[in-house]
């Protein structure tokens, strides 16, 4: 009792920031910016899970949650129902003496962190961009938003990348083809594997010298558009503890993104991403650990050692219209881990996603669609393999209103 008392007190206050961030951007409306967007939707998920999922991912498709062993989460087949994916954004432009400003503030009620498996505010733009500047949390560089489908199943591709991060980026080149460079807000997390109750590594902690680096070059054509991005980051861990080993090391991680939408016909776009790199799990969509942990018994001061686990990521979606309301998007989706030989057997190591839809837009601004939903995981080194089997029937009211205004 005391516990929901403090989570709906949590989310009274969130609200409450809400309304007076509104306020605010309305009454920007009277200091002489340009425009101003709100902007956003209300949408209800229902569903039935015919297999078992950790109980606070009940809504999406993440193999990463599916059980590591035979009934983890309990039996199979739930029902479901979420409003998660509800959206609000807001959108200025103003005018300034060098140049116009965009800011760009948007949420949604999709708990993750410590709010996982909730209905809560949770924060997905702050931004704000001035000529070839930029600064706050939006996409990274290093990932192509232009590849996820149009799914109805909210987490997206499990091979993607995909990240929004707090970033400072210079645009170079801006407009349909652009070229962006980033500093990101760096960060990273490990699986200390067959050792992880052995007190000797109680005492290693992370360390993040230097910001994550990424770029992008993104160059658009008659048929859609090719993009190629890159990331190279820092992380390093330190031994605190007084005894006769040194477990300090550190890890270069690195990768490389290559995405494309083509234009098939008027009626048919192509999705699609290859991804490959080391250490760059906390970028992917649904991926675990960036560093794992490697036996090195030859060295007594070193008996085992970190390292950045090696990935590749693969997305390949078809978006197709029937017509001016039906539409189709179905594909598939892999993320496969090389694991270090310290990890447990039952680490993960690769994920498969596949789903297909059929979307009805009645009117302007309403749809409703079903959608089947497929997930696999399988173990590093036990045999293990399982999936999960899902069908989701959507309905979205999209809403967005302009204010203009013009100075004397």
């Amino acid at each position: 009792m005391k516990k929901r008392f403090l989570q709906m007190t949590a989310m009274r206050h969130r609200f409450l920031i809400i309304c007076l961030l509104i306020s605010a951007f309305v009454q920007a409306q009277d200091e002489g910016n340009k425009s101003m967007e709100i902007y956003g939707f209300i949408m209800t998920d229902v569903g039935y899970n015919f297999n078992q999922i950790q109980s606070d991912w009940y809504d999406v498709v993440r193999p990463t949650k599916l059980p590591a062993y035979k009934d983890q989460y309990g039996p199979d087949g739930s029902y479901y129902a979420s409003v998660r994916q509800t959206r609000l954004g807001f959108k200025n432009y103003f005018d300034t003496g060098i140049g116009e400003l965009k800011t760009h503030f948007e949420f949604e009620l999709f708990g993750t962190g410590v709010d996982a498996g909730q209905t809560t505010f949770r924060l997905r733009h702050a931004y704000a961009e001035l000529g070839k500047f930029g600064a706050g949390q939006t996409w990274s560089p290093f990932m192509d938003i232009g590849v996820f489908p149009n799914s109805l199943e909210y987490w997206g591709p499990t091979g993607m990348v995909f990240f929004r991060n707090i970033q400072i980026r210079y645009m170079p080149i801006q407009g349909d083809t652009r070229l962006t460079i980033a500093l990101e807000r760096p960060g990273a997390s490990a699986d200390q594997g067959d050792y992880a109750n052995r007190v000797e590594l109680q005492g290693v902690k992370a360390r993040f010298p230097l910001p994550d680096l990424s770029a992008e070059y993104h160059h658009a054509t008659k048929w859609g558009y090719i993009e190629l991005a890159g990331i190279v980051r820092k992380i390093e861990w330190k031994d605190q503890n007084n005894d006769q080993y040194d477990l300090s090391g550190d890890a270069v991680g690195w990768g490389l993104n290559l995405s494309t939408n083509i234009n098939f016909s008027k009626n048919d776009v192509f999705r699609g991403q290859l991804v490959y790199g080391e250490g760059i799990q906390n970028y992917m969509n649904d991926a675990p650990v960036d560093i794992g942990i490697e036996n090195n018994f030859g060295n007594p001061v070193t008996p085992v050692k970190g390292v950045a686990l090696p990935l590749v990521g693969v997305v390949a979606f078809l978006d197709h219209t029937w017509s001016d309301k039906f539409s189709t998007a179905i594909g598939y989706s892999m993320i496969d881990i090389d694991n270090s030989d310290g990890q447990t057997d039952d680490a993960f190591k690769k994920g498969q996603y596949v789903l297909g839809n059929l979307l009805y837009t009645p009117v302007k601004n309403c749809m409703v669609g079903v959608e089947f939903q497929w997930g696999n995981r399988e173990n590093f080194n036990d045999g293990w393999s399982t999936s999960i089997n899902k069908i989701q029937f959507s309905f979205r009211y999209n809403f967005s209103q302009s204010f203009y205004k013009r100075n004397q």
